[in-house]
């Protein structure tokens, strides 16, 4: 991958016309491009986009694709912000505003489930467009009710996105990682762990008790006045 994203000069992709004001006459329009890039992401993962295979799923060659991007990287970036539209229709704050961000982030693992490449791609700066920004205004607006600093609400939209990654990162490779076989006899804590009873299990699942504790945490933790 180029590196042309991390480039202080380089045009935001949202900013830039649709195509160049020369050439022929367009024969795609660039959101059937993306489209065809994430198809071809959601089934042969993120190495098999390229400017040549995404042509060549359209039909045609592998320049004419620059009279609408420049680069991959702009590529990606209207990949990512493309896939961010499907968190709409946005649910509305009905009550408790922890209930709204918790089905929010159950959407954003769904997303990442459905575009498991998204984790590669969601964290990069040149890649946040009209949809994240969508997507970050609708999280503020949940969060109105709650009294504390305003950077107190983005650190705590950033961190739930980070954990969702991570749940998302773990539904991945579930079943990647197991005890069997494994002489546990160095390991007297563990030992003692697994030979305790379970115990009933939580009425709510992994997913949503965290979410609840780290926003509850992130933003209760200490009432302070609004900034």
């Amino acid at each position: 991958m180029s590196d042309a994203s991390a480039s202080p000069d380089r045009q935001p992709i949202w900013s830039r016309p649709e195509r160049g004001s020369r050439g022929p006459a367009p024969a795609h329009s660039r959101d059937a491009i993306v489209v065809a890039a994430i198809a071809l992401a959601d089934t042969e993962g993120l190495a098999a986009v390229s400017m040549r295979a995404v042509a060549a799923a359209l039909g045609t060659g592998a320049g004419s694709l620059y009279r609408y991007l420049s680069s991959r990287d702009d590529l990606l970036d209207l990949m990512t912000d493309r896939v961010v539209r499907e968190l709409r229709p946005y649910p509305q704050a009905q009550g408790d505003w922890l209930d709204t961000m918790v089905l929010l982030g159950r959407r954003q693992l769904a997303l990442f489930g459905a575009h498991p490449w998204l984790l590669d791609v969601f964290h990069r700066p040149s890649g946040i467009g009209p949809e994240t920004l969508a997507w970050f205004d609708n999280c503020i607006r949940v969060l109105e009710p709650v009294r504390c600093p305003v950077v107190a609400k983005f650190e705590a939209i950033a961190m739930m996105t980070g954990v969702v990654s991570l749940f998302a990162r773990r539904d991945s490779a579930a079943g990647a990682f197991s005890f069997a076989g494994v002489d546990l006899a160095a390991y007297p804590h563990l030992v003692a762990a697994f030979s305790q009873p379970s115990g009933p299990a939580p009425r709510a699942e992994l997913v949503e008790r965290t979410l609840r504790g780290l926003l509850t945490g992130l933003l209760l933790a200490e009432p302070t006045e609004a900034g």
